[in-house]
């Protein structure tokens, strides 16, 4: 079992990194390997919708998004984090969310998907909503914990006292731990759901 994480914060360190890491212990503990990459501080552009990426398979600017991508695609599971920006996630990790959502055409189905926010006070749950959107649109299962998967903390190592956040980033992993294995059980027995052609339609017509 192998986790992407993706660390939307621009701070190096801060109390994303606090929550990742109370996930990272249990993925260690699980046998789960685990790559942490932090995007908040990396220059990435928005998608700008010229669908090179239907004929070439990747995005036209050649970034962090195409080296994730690869990543991604031999991830069992993708854990993606942000603190909180206007009741928002990081406009960096949303860029980059777009782009690669949008460019990669490799089979998501039935990866499993974790968002989690960090904020000092509001905004998580918001936050939390507009992540699980990506998982939601690819067939990606959503791992839960005991709560919604937020911590809180303003002040570097400050989201450290929230012990009931702690507890909901480590119950999330086992959590998350649970669904891999069991989806690679049940791939191997069943295999994938069937898939039917896509039938786009507009609602214009």
């Amino acid at each position: 079992m192998k986790v992407l994480i993706i660390n939307g914060s621009p701070r190096v360190g801060g109390n994303t990194t606090v929550a990742l890491n109370e996930m990272v212990k249990v993925f260690d503990a699980e046998g789960v390997e685990t790559e942490v990459i932090q995007i908040g501080n990396k220059d990435i552009r928005g998608c700008i919708a010229c669908a090179s990426c239907k004929e070439t398979g990747k995005c036209v600017f050649d970034d962090e998004v195409n080296v994730i991508a690869k990543k991604f695609e031999e991830a069992d599971g993708l854990v993606i984090a942000s603190p909180v920006y206007y009741a928002s996630p990081n406009a960096t990790l949303i860029a980059l969310l777009d782009r690669l959502f949008y460019s990669s055409h490799f089979d998501k189905t039935m990866k499993v998907g974790a968002s989690v926010a960090v904020a000092r006070r509001g905004g998580t749950t918001a936050t939390y909503d507009v992540l699980n959107k990506y998982f939601g649109i690819v067939g990606m299962p959503i791992a839960t914990s005991q709560y919604w998967n937020v911590l809180h903390g303003r002040g570097t190592g400050e989201a450290e006292q929230d012990k009931e956040g702690l507890q909901t980033m480590r119950t999330l992993a086992r959590n998350m731990t649970f669904l891999m294995k069991s989806i690679a059980i049940g791939k191997d027995q069943f295999g994938l759901p069937e898939k039917e052609a896509w039938e786009p339609t507009n609602f214009i017509r």
